[in-house]
């Protein structure tokens, strides 16, 4: 069985995309679309644009989602998957490849997403930092009596990343470093993603949600909230709501896929950061 895995925030690369513009007349027609539908020139900024323009909230999760679709087009009817998933931002692409979501919808949810992350980011002032060499059940305990700081990316075994104020991380890390953590890196990210920090963004990207079709996905799509398959569109929905606010269960995900007989996993989009973690995950 094959399993299709979408990347999140920070695959981002100058070029991205350009290849399948050229190449693809599926792919191109998003490309198009796509800055019709924003307003500015995003395949622009993809093809030519400095790393600073594409790190910007509002360009980079657009962009990561435009090319991981676009992927998906230029793959035509080869696209079979027997189920999918995506990290974080990624799991908006994995629901468009998947026919929960049509392109239009897919690529406003995501702007609209970026754009509330963004205002989170500057009510709150906070951060992530990645982990490494503990256990995740020893993250938790470390951080479970600090307020401010939750477990946020479980990546793969031995990496985990936390979130949530900056004084909270920061008083985290020194403790997790006393606990054994090979490191204990503060990331260089907008803020407290997948943290309490980004309560407000969650209302504002609920009400988009709720305001968005959704459709049954052509398989099941194993969602970060609990890393379990999902093809109800009610389910499907609040679990992407809760995403903002809960924890990335990519670990939990991938060993979940392949106990259901996964034995194939190929990531769409920029990158391969996804297919890195999943080695660690099972393997394969």
């Amino acid at each position: 069985m094959k399993a299709y895995v979408f990347p999140g925030q920070g695959a981002q690369f100058s070029g991205m995309g350009k290849d399948l513009y050229e190449s693809s007349q599926a792919a191109r027609e998003l490309f198009d679309k796509a800055d019709e539908i924003l307003g500015f020139e995003i395949s622009r900024i993809m093809f030519e644009g400095t790393d600073e323009e594409l790190r910007q909230t509002k360009v980079t999760q657009p962009a990561v989602f435009l090319h991981s679709v676009a992927q998906v087009a230029a793959l035509g009817e080869d696209f079979v998957p027997d189920m999918v998933a995506g990290h974080s931002l990624g799991e908006f692409s994995a629901l468009v490849a998947a026919g929960a979501l049509d392109f239009e919808s897919g690529l406003r949810l995501v702007y609209a997403r970026a754009l509330a992350m963004q205002k989170s980011c500057e009510e709150v002032p906070s951060t992530m930092a990645a982990v490494l060499g503990l256990a995740d059940e020893v993250v938790e305990r470390v951080c479970e009596p600090i307020e401010g700081v939750v477990p946020a990316n479980y990546n793969c075994p031995g990496q985990l990343v936390i979130s949530g104020t900056r004084e909270a991380v920061e008083e985290a890390c020194v403790k997790l470093k006393e606990a054994g953590a090979k490191r204990a890196l503060p990331l260089s990210v907008g803020g407290g993603f997948h943290s309490p920090c980004m309560a407000s963004a969650k209302e504002e990207l609920q009400r988009a949600i709720e305001q968005t079709v959704f459709d049954t996905p052509r398989c099941p799509i194993y969602q970060n909230v609990d890393a379990l398959p999902h093809t109800s569109p009610e389910e499907i929905k609040a679990n992407l709501i809760a995403q903002l606010v809960a924890p990335v269960r990519w670990t939990q995900s991938v060993q979940n896929m392949a106990s259901a007989g996964a034995s194939e996993f190929v990531e769409l989009g920029p990158g391969k950061v996804l297919t890195g973690l999943v080695s660690k995950i099972v393997g394969k």
